[in-house]
Protein backbone atom coordinates (compact mmCIF):
# COMPACT_ATOMS: atom_id res chain seq x y z
CA UNK A 1 0.00 0.00 0.00
CA UNK A 2 1.39 3.33 -1.05
CA UNK A 3 1.16 6.18 1.42
CA UNK A 4 1.07 9.78 0.32
CA UNK A 5 2.70 12.35 2.55
CA UNK A 6 2.15 16.08 2.42
CA UNK A 7 4.80 18.25 3.98
CA UNK A 8 4.21 21.86 4.83
CA UNK A 9 5.54 24.38 7.29
CA UNK A 10 4.18 27.53 8.80
CA UNK A 11 5.10 30.18 11.31
CA UNK A 12 2.82 31.26 14.14
CA UNK A 13 2.82 34.49 16.10
CA UNK A 14 0.70 34.29 19.24
CA UNK A 15 0.92 37.11 21.78
CA UNK A 16 4.59 37.71 21.23
CA UNK A 17 5.65 34.07 20.81
CA UNK A 18 7.27 32.77 17.63
CA UNK A 19 6.80 29.05 16.94
CA UNK A 20 7.63 27.20 13.71
CA UNK A 21 6.01 23.85 12.94
CA UNK A 22 6.85 21.27 10.27
CA UNK A 23 4.01 18.83 9.55
CA UNK A 24 3.70 15.65 7.49
CA UNK A 25 0.28 14.12 6.99
CA UNK A 26 -0.17 10.57 5.68
CA UNK A 27 -3.19 8.70 4.42
CA UNK A 28 -3.20 6.77 7.70
CA UNK A 29 -4.01 10.05 9.47
CA UNK A 30 -0.83 10.18 11.47
CA UNK A 31 1.22 13.30 11.90
CA UNK A 32 4.92 13.60 12.40
CA UNK A 33 5.41 16.78 14.33
CA UNK A 34 8.78 18.46 14.57
CA UNK A 35 8.66 21.53 16.79
CA UNK A 36 11.38 24.03 16.31
CA UNK A 37 11.69 26.75 18.87
CA UNK A 38 14.12 29.50 18.05
CA UNK A 39 15.50 27.42 15.13
CA UNK A 40 16.34 24.44 17.34
CA UNK A 41 14.63 21.07 16.77
CA UNK A 42 13.13 19.51 19.87
CA UNK A 43 11.59 16.06 20.43
CA UNK A 44 9.99 14.33 17.42
CA UNK A 45 6.63 12.74 18.21
CA UNK A 46 4.22 10.52 16.28
CA UNK A 47 0.70 11.70 17.01
CA UNK A 48 -2.74 11.03 15.66
CA UNK A 49 -4.52 13.98 14.11
CA UNK A 50 -6.91 14.09 17.04
CA UNK A 51 -4.05 14.09 19.53
CA UNK A 52 -2.28 16.76 17.53
CA UNK A 53 -5.37 18.96 17.57
CA UNK A 54 -5.62 18.54 21.32
CA UNK A 55 -1.92 19.30 21.72
CA UNK A 56 -2.16 22.35 19.53
CA UNK A 57 -4.94 23.70 21.74
CA UNK A 58 -3.17 22.99 25.02
CA UNK A 59 0.49 23.66 24.21
CA UNK A 60 2.13 26.11 26.58
CA UNK A 61 3.59 28.70 24.24
CA UNK A 62 4.95 30.65 27.22
CA UNK A 63 7.54 27.92 27.69
CA UNK A 64 9.03 28.65 24.27
CA UNK A 65 8.77 32.42 24.33
CA UNK A 66 11.49 34.40 22.71
CA UNK A 67 12.87 37.01 25.11
CA UNK A 68 11.57 40.41 24.04
CA UNK A 69 13.88 43.22 23.14
CA UNK A 70 14.32 45.74 25.91
CA UNK A 71 14.66 49.46 26.12
CA UNK A 72 15.40 51.74 29.04
CA UNK A 73 13.18 54.65 30.02
CA UNK A 74 13.69 57.45 32.49
CA UNK A 75 11.08 57.74 35.25
CA UNK A 76 10.87 60.74 37.56
CA UNK A 77 9.02 60.28 40.87
CA UNK A 78 8.22 62.90 43.50
CA UNK A 79 6.31 63.07 46.77
CA UNK A 80 5.23 66.22 48.57
CA UNK A 81 3.04 66.84 51.60
CA UNK A 82 1.81 70.36 50.90
CA UNK A 83 0.18 70.87 54.29
CA UNK A 84 -3.33 71.64 53.09
CA UNK A 85 -2.25 74.78 51.23
CA UNK A 86 -3.53 75.44 47.69
CA UNK A 87 -0.93 76.67 45.19
CA UNK A 88 -0.99 80.13 43.67
CA UNK A 89 -0.71 80.79 39.95
CA UNK A 90 2.73 82.30 40.30
CA UNK A 91 4.30 79.10 41.63
CA UNK A 92 7.08 77.76 39.41
CA UNK A 93 7.31 73.98 39.82
CA UNK A 94 10.76 73.99 38.26
CA UNK A 95 11.88 75.75 41.43
CA UNK A 96 9.77 73.82 43.92
CA UNK A 97 9.42 70.26 42.59
CA UNK A 98 10.52 69.49 39.02
CA UNK A 99 14.19 69.91 38.08
CA UNK A 100 14.70 72.52 35.40
CA UNK A 101 15.56 71.04 32.03
CA UNK A 102 14.66 67.50 33.06
CA UNK A 103 13.07 65.51 30.23
CA UNK A 104 12.14 62.17 31.72
CA UNK A 105 9.90 59.78 29.82
CA UNK A 106 7.39 59.33 32.65
CA UNK A 107 6.53 61.56 35.61
CA UNK A 108 4.85 60.15 38.72
CA UNK A 109 3.86 62.94 41.10
CA UNK A 110 2.26 62.21 44.43
CA UNK A 111 0.85 64.74 46.90
CA UNK A 112 -0.49 64.48 50.42
CA UNK A 113 -2.76 66.94 52.22
CA UNK A 114 -3.70 68.88 49.10
CA UNK A 115 -6.74 69.90 51.17
CA UNK A 116 -6.91 70.46 54.94
CA UNK A 117 -7.79 67.20 56.68
CA UNK A 118 -10.78 68.66 58.48
CA UNK A 119 -14.21 67.13 59.03
CA UNK A 120 -15.68 68.93 56.03
CA UNK A 121 -13.22 67.42 53.56
CA UNK A 122 -13.13 64.00 55.19
CA UNK A 123 -16.82 63.45 55.96
CA UNK A 124 -18.77 65.65 53.55
CA UNK A 125 -17.58 66.20 49.98
CA UNK A 126 -14.21 66.00 48.31
CA UNK A 127 -12.74 69.33 47.21
CA UNK A 128 -11.19 68.87 43.74
CA UNK A 129 -10.27 72.51 43.13
CA UNK A 130 -6.72 72.34 44.60
CA UNK A 131 -6.02 69.17 42.59
CA UNK A 132 -7.11 70.95 39.41
CA UNK A 133 -4.74 73.82 40.21
CA UNK A 134 -1.83 71.43 40.72
CA UNK A 135 -2.60 69.84 37.35
CA UNK A 136 -2.48 73.23 35.67
CA UNK A 137 0.91 74.00 37.20
CA UNK A 138 2.30 70.58 36.24
CA UNK A 139 1.09 70.97 32.67
CA UNK A 140 2.63 74.43 32.44
CA UNK A 141 6.00 73.14 33.70
CA UNK A 142 6.15 70.00 31.54
CA UNK A 143 4.85 71.60 28.36
CA UNK A 144 6.82 74.81 28.52
CA UNK A 145 7.94 75.69 24.97
CA UNK A 146 11.62 74.84 24.44
CA UNK A 147 13.92 77.65 23.33
CA UNK A 148 14.52 76.09 19.92
CA UNK A 149 10.82 76.18 18.92
CA UNK A 150 9.78 78.37 16.03
CA UNK A 151 7.38 81.23 16.66
CA UNK A 152 4.47 79.27 15.20
CA UNK A 153 5.24 76.27 17.40
CA UNK A 154 5.49 78.47 20.47
CA UNK A 155 2.12 80.00 19.61
CA UNK A 156 0.53 76.55 19.33
CA UNK A 157 2.16 75.35 22.52
CA UNK A 158 1.15 78.48 24.40
CA UNK A 159 -2.47 77.57 23.71
CA UNK A 160 -2.16 74.75 26.21
CA UNK A 161 -0.34 76.99 28.67
CA UNK A 162 -3.07 79.59 28.28
CA UNK A 163 -5.67 76.95 28.99
CA UNK A 164 -3.75 76.11 32.15
CA UNK A 165 -3.96 79.72 33.31
CA UNK A 166 -7.65 80.00 32.49
CA UNK A 167 -8.46 76.73 34.21
CA UNK A 168 -6.50 77.85 37.26
CA UNK A 169 -9.10 80.51 38.00
CA UNK A 170 -12.13 78.51 36.91
CA UNK A 171 -13.77 76.23 39.45
CA UNK A 172 -14.04 73.00 37.50
CA UNK A 173 -14.19 69.32 38.30
CA UNK A 174 -10.98 67.33 38.26
CA UNK A 175 -12.33 65.28 35.37
CA UNK A 176 -13.10 68.25 33.16
CA UNK A 177 -9.87 70.10 33.83
CA UNK A 178 -7.76 67.06 32.94
CA UNK A 179 -9.34 66.77 29.49
CA UNK A 180 -7.33 69.65 28.10
CA UNK A 181 -4.06 67.98 29.14
CA UNK A 182 -4.51 64.68 27.30
CA UNK A 183 -2.86 63.50 24.13
CA UNK A 184 -4.73 62.01 21.19
CA UNK A 185 -3.29 58.57 21.92
CA UNK A 186 -4.41 58.85 25.54
CA UNK A 187 -7.93 57.77 24.71
CA UNK A 188 -6.94 54.08 24.80
CA UNK A 189 -4.72 53.91 27.88
CA UNK A 190 -7.39 51.97 29.76
CA UNK A 191 -7.74 49.32 27.13
CA UNK A 192 -5.96 46.07 26.50
CA UNK A 193 -2.86 46.65 24.39
CA UNK A 194 -1.70 43.04 24.28
CA UNK A 195 0.19 42.20 21.11
CA UNK A 196 -2.24 39.36 20.43
CA UNK A 197 -4.94 42.00 20.20
CA UNK A 198 -2.82 44.60 18.44
CA UNK A 199 -2.15 42.19 15.58
CA UNK A 200 -5.87 42.12 14.80
CA UNK A 201 -5.92 45.84 14.21
CA UNK A 202 -5.61 45.48 10.46
CA UNK A 203 -8.64 43.21 10.29
CA UNK A 204 -10.92 45.21 12.52
CA UNK A 205 -11.33 48.87 13.30
CA UNK A 206 -10.49 48.31 16.94
CA UNK A 207 -8.97 45.47 18.92
CA UNK A 208 -10.16 46.63 22.29
CA UNK A 209 -12.89 44.21 23.28
CA UNK A 210 -12.16 44.08 26.97
CA UNK A 211 -14.99 44.60 29.50
CA UNK A 212 -15.82 48.24 30.15
CA UNK A 213 -16.89 47.86 33.76
CA UNK A 214 -13.54 48.93 35.16
CA UNK A 215 -13.60 52.44 33.69
CA UNK A 216 -13.25 55.23 36.23
CA UNK A 217 -14.88 58.58 35.67
CA UNK A 218 -12.02 60.72 36.93
CA UNK A 219 -9.26 59.17 34.86
CA UNK A 220 -7.94 60.01 31.45
CA UNK A 221 -9.47 58.40 28.35
CA UNK A 222 -9.57 60.85 25.43
CA UNK A 223 -8.01 63.97 24.02
CA UNK A 224 -8.66 67.31 22.36
CA UNK A 225 -6.12 67.56 19.60
CA UNK A 226 -6.82 71.24 18.98
CA UNK A 227 -5.17 72.27 22.24
CA UNK A 228 -2.29 69.80 22.32
CA UNK A 229 -0.74 70.18 18.87
CA UNK A 230 2.72 70.87 20.29
CA UNK A 231 2.23 69.11 23.61
CA UNK A 232 5.36 67.37 24.86
CA UNK A 233 3.70 65.44 27.69
CA UNK A 234 0.19 64.17 28.20
CA UNK A 235 -1.60 63.14 31.34
CA UNK A 236 -2.07 59.40 31.68
CA UNK A 237 -3.87 59.19 35.02
CA UNK A 238 -4.96 61.32 37.96
CA UNK A 239 -6.84 60.37 41.08
CA UNK A 240 -7.71 62.07 44.36
CA UNK A 241 -8.80 60.54 47.65
CA UNK A 242 -9.48 63.35 50.15
CA UNK A 243 -5.95 64.79 50.65
CA UNK A 244 -4.02 62.20 48.66
CA UNK A 245 -3.50 63.00 44.99
CA UNK A 246 -1.44 61.20 42.36
CA UNK A 247 -0.96 61.99 38.70
CA UNK A 248 1.07 60.24 35.98
CA UNK A 249 2.32 61.96 32.83
CA UNK A 250 4.18 60.51 29.86
CA UNK A 251 5.96 61.72 26.78
CA UNK A 252 3.47 62.21 23.96
CA UNK A 253 5.20 59.65 21.73
CA UNK A 254 5.08 57.08 24.53
CA UNK A 255 1.39 57.26 25.40
CA UNK A 256 0.34 55.02 22.51
CA UNK A 257 2.29 52.14 24.10
CA UNK A 258 0.57 52.48 27.48
CA UNK A 259 -2.39 50.26 28.26
CA UNK A 260 -4.21 48.25 30.94
CA UNK A 261 -4.60 51.43 33.04
CA UNK A 262 -6.33 50.77 36.35
CA UNK A 263 -6.58 52.59 39.67
CA UNK A 264 -7.26 51.21 43.14
CA UNK A 265 -7.43 53.03 46.46
CA UNK A 266 -7.38 51.90 50.08
CA UNK A 267 -8.54 54.16 52.93
CA UNK A 268 -7.55 53.59 56.53
CA UNK A 269 -7.80 56.86 58.40
CA UNK A 270 -9.99 57.88 61.33
CA UNK A 271 -11.53 54.84 63.06
CA UNK A 272 -9.87 52.71 60.39
CA UNK A 273 -12.49 53.53 57.78
CA UNK A 274 -12.36 57.21 56.78
CA UNK A 275 -10.10 58.02 53.87
CA UNK A 276 -8.02 60.86 55.27
CA UNK A 277 -5.09 58.40 55.23
CA UNK A 278 -4.44 55.53 52.88
CA UNK A 279 -3.12 54.96 49.37
CA UNK A 280 -3.85 55.38 45.68
CA UNK A 281 -2.29 52.85 43.32
CA UNK A 282 -1.96 53.21 39.55
CA UNK A 283 -1.40 50.08 37.47
CA UNK A 284 -0.46 50.21 33.80
CA UNK A 285 1.58 48.45 31.16
CA UNK A 286 4.26 50.01 29.00
CA UNK A 287 4.93 47.79 26.01
CA UNK A 288 5.31 44.33 27.59
CA UNK A 289 6.19 45.45 31.14
CA UNK A 290 3.75 46.11 33.97
CA UNK A 291 4.14 49.07 36.34
CA UNK A 292 2.54 49.98 39.65
CA UNK A 293 2.86 53.40 41.26
CA UNK A 294 1.72 53.83 44.87
CA UNK A 295 1.15 57.16 46.60
CA UNK A 296 0.38 56.81 50.30
CA UNK A 297 -0.09 58.77 53.50
CA UNK A 298 0.44 56.51 56.50
CA UNK A 299 -0.50 56.87 60.16
CA UNK A 300 1.09 59.87 61.86
CA UNK A 301 2.48 60.35 65.36
CA UNK A 302 5.79 59.89 67.12
CA UNK A 303 4.49 58.14 70.23
CA UNK A 304 5.36 54.58 71.09
CA UNK A 305 3.22 52.20 69.06
CA UNK A 306 2.69 54.58 66.12
CA UNK A 307 5.40 52.75 64.17
CA UNK A 308 3.42 49.51 64.40
CA UNK A 309 0.37 51.32 63.01
CA UNK A 310 2.41 52.41 60.02
CA UNK A 311 3.60 48.84 59.48
CA UNK A 312 -0.01 47.70 59.64
CA UNK A 313 -0.98 50.33 57.06
CA UNK A 314 1.64 49.02 54.63
CA UNK A 315 0.53 45.43 55.13
CA UNK A 316 -3.11 46.43 54.63
CA UNK A 317 -2.33 48.31 51.42
CA UNK A 318 -0.44 45.33 49.99
CA UNK A 319 -3.20 42.95 51.03
CA UNK A 320 -6.31 44.94 50.10
CA UNK A 321 -5.23 46.64 46.88
CA UNK A 322 -6.96 44.74 44.11
CA UNK A 323 -6.91 45.77 40.47
CA UNK A 324 -9.84 44.69 38.28
CA UNK A 325 -9.33 42.33 35.39
CA UNK A 326 -9.53 44.10 32.06
CA UNK A 327 -8.84 41.37 29.56
CA UNK A 328 -8.95 37.60 29.36
CA UNK A 329 -6.48 37.08 26.56
CA UNK A 330 -4.45 33.84 26.56
CA UNK A 331 -0.83 33.91 27.57
CA UNK A 332 -1.21 37.35 29.17
CA UNK A 333 -0.43 37.91 32.85
CA UNK A 334 -2.48 40.82 34.10
CA UNK A 335 -1.28 41.69 37.61
CA UNK A 336 -4.09 42.12 40.12
CA UNK A 337 -1.94 42.71 43.21
CA UNK A 338 0.83 45.22 43.79
CA UNK A 339 3.70 42.74 44.05
CA UNK A 340 2.64 40.93 40.87
CA UNK A 341 3.85 43.88 38.78
CA UNK A 342 7.25 43.88 37.10
CA UNK A 343 8.26 47.34 38.32
CA UNK A 344 6.82 49.01 41.44
CA UNK A 345 7.55 52.47 42.85
CA UNK A 346 6.11 53.47 46.24
CA UNK A 347 6.22 57.11 47.27
CA UNK A 348 4.55 59.23 49.90
CA UNK A 349 4.50 60.63 53.40
CA UNK A 350 5.23 57.33 55.12
CA UNK A 351 5.50 59.16 58.45
CA UNK A 352 8.25 56.96 59.92
CA UNK A 353 10.12 58.87 62.61
CA UNK A 354 13.50 58.80 64.38
CA UNK A 355 13.64 56.78 67.60
CA UNK A 356 15.47 59.46 69.55
CA UNK A 357 14.39 62.31 71.78
CA UNK A 358 14.01 65.79 70.38
CA UNK A 359 17.19 67.02 72.08
CA UNK A 360 19.27 64.04 70.92
CA UNK A 361 18.05 64.49 67.36
CA UNK A 362 18.76 68.20 67.42
CA UNK A 363 22.34 67.63 68.61
CA UNK A 364 23.02 65.25 65.73
CA UNK A 365 21.48 67.73 63.30
CA UNK A 366 23.69 70.55 64.49
CA UNK A 367 26.72 68.38 63.71
CA UNK A 368 25.22 67.24 60.38
CA UNK A 369 25.65 63.72 61.73
CA UNK A 370 23.00 62.15 59.54
CA UNK A 371 24.53 58.67 59.63
CA UNK A 372 23.90 58.41 63.37
CA UNK A 373 20.35 59.66 62.88
CA UNK A 374 19.72 57.14 60.09
CA UNK A 375 20.74 54.32 62.43
CA UNK A 376 17.65 55.25 64.46
CA UNK A 377 15.38 55.80 61.49
CA UNK A 378 12.26 53.72 62.15
CA UNK A 379 11.76 52.65 58.53
CA UNK A 380 15.32 51.38 58.21
CA UNK A 381 15.09 49.54 61.53
CA UNK A 382 11.73 47.96 60.70
CA UNK A 383 12.95 46.87 57.26
CA UNK A 384 16.14 45.42 58.73
CA UNK A 385 14.07 43.32 61.14
CA UNK A 386 11.86 42.13 58.28
CA UNK A 387 8.71 43.68 59.70
CA UNK A 388 7.82 45.84 56.69
CA UNK A 389 8.81 46.40 53.03
CA UNK A 390 10.70 43.12 52.90
CA UNK A 391 12.34 42.72 49.49
CA UNK A 392 11.99 46.44 48.69
CA UNK A 393 14.82 48.85 47.95
CA UNK A 394 15.58 52.43 48.93
CA UNK A 395 18.47 54.57 47.80
CA UNK A 396 21.04 56.02 50.18
CA UNK A 397 19.85 59.15 51.98
CA UNK A 398 22.28 62.04 51.73
CA UNK A 399 19.88 64.81 52.70
CA UNK A 400 18.56 66.29 55.95
CA UNK A 401 15.25 65.18 57.50
CA UNK A 402 12.30 66.51 55.53
CA UNK A 403 9.88 67.18 58.43
CA UNK A 404 8.81 69.30 60.33
CA UNK A 405 9.65 72.88 59.35
CA UNK A 406 8.27 76.16 60.62
CA UNK A 407 6.14 78.08 58.16
CA UNK A 408 8.17 79.63 55.31
CA UNK A 409 11.40 78.89 57.14
CA UNK A 410 14.52 76.75 57.03
CA UNK A 411 14.21 76.12 60.77
CA UNK A 412 12.64 72.97 62.15
CA UNK A 413 9.56 73.36 64.30
CA UNK A 414 10.80 73.86 67.85
CA UNK A 415 13.91 75.82 66.95
CA UNK A 416 12.10 79.14 66.83
CA UNK A 417 11.03 81.24 69.82
CA UNK A 418 7.38 80.97 68.80
CA UNK A 419 7.40 77.18 69.06
CA UNK A 420 6.30 75.46 72.24
CA UNK A 421 6.96 72.00 73.59
CA UNK A 422 3.40 71.07 72.67
CA UNK A 423 3.57 71.85 68.95
CA UNK A 424 7.20 70.99 68.21
CA UNK A 425 8.03 67.78 66.37
CA UNK A 426 11.19 65.73 66.30
CA UNK A 427 12.70 66.09 62.79
CA UNK A 428 12.35 62.95 60.67
CA UNK A 429 12.62 61.52 57.17
CA UNK A 430 8.86 61.15 56.73
CA UNK A 431 8.85 61.50 52.94
CA UNK A 432 10.29 58.49 51.14
CA UNK A 433 10.49 56.69 47.79
CA UNK A 434 11.07 52.94 47.54
CA UNK A 435 10.97 50.45 44.68
CA UNK A 436 10.43 46.75 44.08
CA UNK A 437 11.36 44.49 41.18
CA UNK A 438 14.25 43.92 38.83
CA UNK A 439 15.27 46.17 35.97
CA UNK A 440 15.20 49.37 38.04
CA UNK A 441 18.26 51.53 38.55
CA UNK A 442 18.03 54.62 40.73
CA UNK A 443 19.93 57.61 39.35
CA UNK A 444 19.15 60.19 42.04
CA UNK A 445 17.43 60.52 45.41
CA UNK A 446 17.24 64.07 46.74
CA UNK A 447 15.05 66.56 48.52
CA UNK A 448 14.00 69.92 47.08
CA UNK A 449 14.44 73.12 49.08
CA UNK A 450 10.92 74.52 48.92
CA UNK A 451 9.51 76.43 51.91
CA UNK A 452 5.92 76.11 50.72
CA UNK A 453 4.88 73.67 53.47
CA UNK A 454 6.22 72.04 56.63
CA UNK A 455 7.57 69.17 54.49
CA UNK A 456 10.36 69.28 51.95
CA UNK A 457 9.57 67.51 48.66
CA UNK A 458 11.56 64.36 47.87
CA UNK A 459 12.31 63.25 44.31
CA UNK A 460 13.96 60.26 42.69
CA UNK A 461 14.95 59.47 39.13
CA UNK A 462 15.04 55.91 37.83
CA UNK A 463 16.22 54.13 34.72
CA UNK A 464 13.79 51.26 34.12
CA UNK A 465 14.10 48.40 31.68
CA UNK A 466 11.01 47.71 29.56
CA UNK A 467 10.41 44.65 27.41
CA UNK A 468 9.53 45.50 23.81
CA UNK A 469 8.43 42.93 21.25
CA UNK A 470 10.34 43.03 17.96
CA UNK A 471 7.83 44.80 15.72
CA UNK A 472 9.69 43.86 12.52
CA UNK A 473 9.56 40.19 13.37
CA UNK A 474 5.93 40.50 14.41
CA UNK A 475 4.96 42.01 11.07
CA UNK A 476 6.80 39.27 9.18
CA UNK A 477 4.94 36.55 11.01
CA UNK A 478 1.59 37.70 9.68
CA UNK A 479 -1.91 37.02 10.82
CA UNK A 480 -2.51 35.83 14.44
CA UNK A 481 -5.33 33.65 13.14
CA UNK A 482 -2.74 31.28 11.63
CA UNK A 483 -3.57 28.63 14.20
CA UNK A 484 -7.10 28.33 12.80
CA UNK A 485 -5.71 28.01 9.29
CA UNK A 486 -3.43 25.16 10.37
CA UNK A 487 -6.25 23.22 11.98
CA UNK A 488 -8.35 23.63 8.86
CA UNK A 489 -5.58 22.03 6.77
CA UNK A 490 -5.50 18.92 8.94
CA UNK A 491 -7.76 15.94 8.11
CA UNK A 492 -11.02 15.91 10.03
CA UNK A 493 -11.35 13.19 12.62
CA UNK A 494 -14.46 11.09 12.69
CA UNK A 495 -16.89 11.84 15.43
CA UNK A 496 -19.56 9.55 16.78
CA UNK A 497 -23.16 10.58 16.44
Amino acid sequence: MVHVFLFFSTKIWIDGFHVKYLFSISSRSFVELRSMFDKQISTVSILSVHDFNMMLRSVNFAACALPPDSQKYRVFAATWNVGGKPPDIGMNLEETLLPAGDRSDIYVLGFQEIVPLNAGNVLVIEDNEPAAKWLSLINRALNKPPEFMSSSDVSASSTTTKNSSVSFFQKSSLKSISRSFRTEQGKRVKTCNCHYESLKKNRRESCFRCPKGYLLNDMVVSAKAATVTQQLYGIVACKQMVGIFVTVWARKELVQYIGHLRVASVGHGIFGCFRNKGSICVSMSLHQTSFCFICSHLASGEKEGNGKRRNADVIEILKNTQFPKICKKPFRRNPEKILEHDRVIWLGDLNYRISLSYNETRNFLQDNNWSSLLEKDQLKMERKQGKVFEGWNEGNIYFAPTYKYSSNSDAYMGETMAATTKNRRTPAWCDRILWHGNGIEQLSYIRVESKFSDHRPVTATFLVEVGITDVTLKNQLGDPGMKVAIEELLPKTRTQC
